[in-house]
């Protein structure tokens, strides 16, 4: 019994489930913030199932490609590094995962399909090279947070509307700051598959300005739905956890100019992700 808790440990902690679970939720967030009215359960579920199956797949994926540089990382969390799972067996299920996912977005319709397709043809191209690159693979991944929002605004609208491009551009800039900063705690093992991330052209300090730099522009769009849409025109409901989103970011903005340790950079990737789901919830909230 507890080798199978074990196993099944390995599987979630290798598909990065919670974050399948956690951008299905954007794919919901993404379809009301569209369309406060929508009431296609079915395809909402389609579309959540699609968030899910193809995040687990590229989350496999990046594992196999990873392996050597989670070693040297000393990645424990991973389950290849821990010797829990084969390598083998990441590669399998990052190909058997794939295709329900592109069934899934084949029934919402051709464009979610095709938004998808293009979304998992690049985690591939990431795996496989475009992490090497940097900064390319910092906006390559930070534009995966963003898509969950903009895959709902395609089921519920059939377009991408104003406030999920609001909502969409904010996660983006986010998350090129917490791209950033991952390329500073993992600048050890990123010298192992020479990984040119800003960390190691620029220097620590550079690259820590510039995540700042990131974080402090997506906290000066965030008013701009208060003040400008009417759907959530001076609306509490928004303003509020927006708001503590804010402080959270400049916090972790101001600090990272002049604390960058691996350590530091760890607990600031924390409360990112926590500054995050409150703008999700915030822009969820004000969605009605």
């Amino acid at each position: 019994m507890r080798s199978l808790k074990r196993y099944l440990k390995a599987i979630w902690d290798l598909l990065r489930l919670e974050h399948g679970l956690m951008y299905g939720f954007g794919v919901v967030i993404g379809i009301y913030v569209s369309d406060p009215f929508f009431s296609d359960l079915w395809k909402l579920l389609l579309g959540y199932l699609t968030a899910v199956f193809l995040q687990a797949s590229t989350f496999a994926l990046n594992d196999y490609f990873d392996y050597e540089v989670d070693l040297v990382n000393n990645r424990t969390d991973r389950p290849l590094v821990r010797g829990d799972l084969s390598r083998r067996m990441a590669l399998a299920l990052a190909i058997a995962l794939m295709p329900p996912g592109f069934v899934a977005a084949y029934l919402i319709s051709p464009l979610a399909f095709i938004f998808a397709f293009a979304v998992s043809v690049l985690a591939c191209l990431y795996d496989y090279k475009l992490k090497e690159l940097g900064f390319a693979g910092n906006v390559y991944i930070a534009f995966t947070m963003a898509a969950p929002f903009l895959f709902g605004s395609i089921i519920s609208s059939g377009w991408i509307t104003e406030k999920t491009a609001l909502l969409a551009s904010m996660a983006f800039l986010t998350g090129v700051g917490r791209e950033i900063m991952k390329g500073i705690e993992d600048v050890e093992g990123d010298a192992l598959r020479d990984v040119r991330s800003l960390a190691r052209t620029m220097g620590e300090r550079k690259a820590a300005s510039i995540a700042s730099l990131f974080y402090l522009t997506a906290v000066s769009i965030s008013p701009i739905p208060l003040l400008l849409l009417p759907e959530f025109l001076f609306d509490l409901k928004y303003a509020v956890p927006v708001s503590v989103t804010d402080v959270l970011l400049i916090y972790v903005a101001l600090r990272l100019v002049g604390d960058y340790e691996r350590e530091s950079i760890r607990k600031y990737r924390k409360v990112t992700l926590v500054a995050m789901v409150l703008g999700l919830v915030g822009f969820f909230a004000g969605a009605f």
